[in-house]
């Protein structure tokens, strides 16, 4: 079950090189499952399907309503990100350098510069054409971020500094015939609109990220060990789509099996049930899957956790009854769900002494007392009854007082609806490295404890 688990998280690694692609992969297995896309100017919500999702840029929100839900039903709502660090493209894609032809680039959040360095890497992304339309496109590899050589600077081994301007620029080929007059196309943009299949002359513009063009690989003794790019935090992603889609008691049927049993010892002890307030009404309980986009830069935006993308499905799903809204959200529970760090082996300074999540010991609860994660100690009784209800184990992760604590969707999407929300995700390590780590057992117990969330256990 893990392997057929862990195939179908590389397989979505595969369709997903950029936040676009991501939504595209999520939309697809969502349509083929039988839910319907909702445009965000359709129906009112007496015509809302009762399952279906909405698409905004690189973020969407899908929802499974009971048959005869209320307005007023209380949801549960796993929350991810589509996006990850790395390199975006700059407007003026191309230019010449020293006989060699180069891409114009922009950091993307905050990505481990050296690690993109020597790796092919290609580009993925969207094009928009004049008239509004987009194409999705991706490249293959293409794409390289030289090192300078060792003979060039022999303390590259002691000390590496690189100039984001000036160290990252990728190459792409020599310019010797093939760069045009300089009043004809920019050769990587008609590249890109040649693969999309329309003209350079009609492209308006474009959102193109770099991305690591090697596929998912495991290993390690036992080959357990998985190496993949855009582990954060495509993990959550597809745990959360397939826990999603696994749905209330059968989640074996609609998951085809990834979920059913997953992580749980013979004998294991299943939870006390939720509270009567935690778990009103838990029959008539609304499911939501929301991945947003720009997490990695701050989540400000139409289409980030900090704008109002799940507040504007929220707010269809209750009728626009502003009464019913806040009784919905005052029995609702988010599930902020990214990735966290396993504690170093060469680096265990770093992390709390009390408090080392290890890699292979089941997902981690992430607590900040300064809310750069929003668990409280509510939070942390549902995610234990929810791990315990799927037989993982339970990790909790606390930064060192000396080192600065990152955050993630959390506390801007509960501060901004008002709703009870938890802190979550898989420990792993090389995060914001072109290819990050992590133990696949991890990836199907986060699964199963996200599929016992959505249950109500």
């Amino acid at each position: 079950m893990t392997a057929r688990h862990i195939e179908d998280f590389c397989q979505l690694v595969h369709a997903s090189p950029s936040a676009y692609h991501a939504v595209a992969e999520v939309a697809r297995r969502l349509d083929a499952a039988g839910f319907a896309r909702v445009e965000e100017a359709g129906p009112t919500a007496d015509s809302l399907p009762d399952r279906g999702y909405v698409i905004r840029d690189g973020a969407i929100v899908a929802w499974d309503r009971p048959a005869g839900a209320t307005a007023d039903a209380p949801l549960r709502i796993v929350g991810s990100h589509t996006d990850s660090p790395g390199f975006k493209l700059k407007p003026r894609p191309s230019f010449t350098n020293q006989g060699w032809l180069q891409a114009a680039v922009e950091v993307y959040g905050g990505p481990i510069l050296a690690s993109w360095l020597d790796r092919e890497l290609e580009l993925a992304g969207r094009l928009v054409l004049r008239d509004g339309t987009e194409r999705l496109v991706r490249t293959g590899p293409l794409l390289r971020i030289p090192h300078l050589a060792i003979h060039l600077d022999r303390s590259v081994n002691e000390e590496l500094k690189l100039d984001k301007q000036r160290h990252t620029a990728p190459v792409l080929a020599t310019t010797a015939g093939i760069i045009a007059s300089p009043s004809g196309p920019d050769p990587l943009l008609a590249h890109l609109a040649a693969l999309a299949g329309v003209d350079a002359a009609d492209v308006g513009g474009h959102d193109l990220i770099t991305v690591d063009a090697a596929a998912p690989a495991t290993f390690g003794l036992h080959g357990d060990l998985l190496a993949s790019p855009r582990l954060d935090n495509l993990a959550s992603v597809h745990s959360s789509l397939v826990a999603f889609l696994a749905g209330g008691a059968a989640a074996h049927e609609g998951a085809g099996g990834l979920v059913e049993g997953a992580g749980r010892p013979e004998g294991a002890v299943v939870g006390p049930p939720a509270s009567q307030g935690e778990a009103a009404r838990e029959g008539d309980t609304v499911r939501v899957l929301a991945a947003f986009e720009h997490e990695e830069i701050g989540s400000v935006s139409r289409s980030g956790a900090d704008g109002s993308f799940l507040e504007d499905v929220i707010d269809r799903l209750t009728g626009w009854d502003p009464a019913a809204r806040a009784r919905a959200l005052a029995g609702s529970w988010l599930v902020s769900s990214d990735v966290g760090h396993s504690v170093h082996p060469s680096y265990a300074e770093r992390h709390d002494p009390t408090h080392q999540p290890v890699a292979g010991g089941g997902p981690i609860l992430k607590v900040n007392a300064n809310q750069r994660y929003t668990t409280d100690a509510h939070g942390a009784a549902l995610w234990s009854r929810a791990c315990r209800a799927a037989g993982v184990g339970e990790q909790v992760f606390v930064s060192n007082n000396a080192m600065p604590c990152g955050s993630t969707i959390g506390p801007m999407a509960s501060a901004r609806l008002g709703i009870r929300t938890v802190d979550v995700g898989i420990p792993i390590l090389s995060m914001h490295s072109a290819r990050e780590l992590c133990h696949t057992s991890d990836l199907l117990s986060l699964t199963a404890t996200l599929a016992s969330f959505y249950r109500g256990t």
